[in-house]
């Protein structure tokens, strides 16, 4: 499966340093590809949510990004590059207490970590070619939405249930994300 993966990672580098212009098409299928990857990352972790139900806390998702099918492309991205930091944000904290598998871990910071500079990159790039405004409070309830899961994970001091409750979580909003790209624009 790894193997599989890096064959993916690496044709993805390979046909994305290509092409000179942004092809959504081609963007859509990336971002697809990384949102899968993370998910079956995160499937890898052990841990199970039953065991820590006491624990369980609704984050509260952003309805808009949750809900959104009228998304600009320039909006998607950088809603999808903040998700994507965030995440890996998450992921660097203290992860002792899980026992989870330090390669499994690494490969999601690095597949999170690759797809937020191919994400750069094309932001830039649509930002050399069109003028576009920004409604800054989607990425303000996304921020907020990473904070309350920060908090919660220093409340509950790291536990193993804690973390549990954040791994689902974030399964939950790469499956937003996953649902939001099919909506991304051409």
């Amino acid at each position: 499966m790894t193997s599989r993966c890096i064959l993916q990672t690496a044709l993805l580098v390979y046909f994305s340093t290509t092409v000179l212009a942004v092809n959504y098409d081609l963007l859509r299928f990336q971002l697809s590809s990384s949102s899968v990857e993370c998910q079956e990352l995160l499937l890898q972790l052990n841990g199970t949510t039953k065991d820590c139900l006491k624990d369980r806390m609704n984050f509260k998702f952003p309805e808009e990004i949750e809900k959104s099918q009228q998304f600009q492309k320039e909006d998607f991205i950088l809603v999808t590059l903040e998700m994507f930091q965030k995440t890996s944000d998450i992921f660097r904290r203290n992860l002792s207490s899980t026992g989870w598998n330090e390669i499994i871990v690494k490969n999601l910071l690095e597949t999170l970590h690759w797809q937020k500079e191919h994400l750069e990159e094309i932001l830039e790039k649509i930002m050399e070619e069109e003028n576009f405004t920004w409604d800054d409070r989607t990425l303000l309830h996304l921020k907020k939405y990473y904070l309350r899961i920060v908090r919660y994970l220093k409340a509950k001091e790291y536990s193993i249930c804690a973390w549990t409750i954040v791994q689902a979580e974030m399964l939950r909003s790469f499956f937003f994300l996953d649902k939001l790209t099919d909506y991304l624009p051409n």
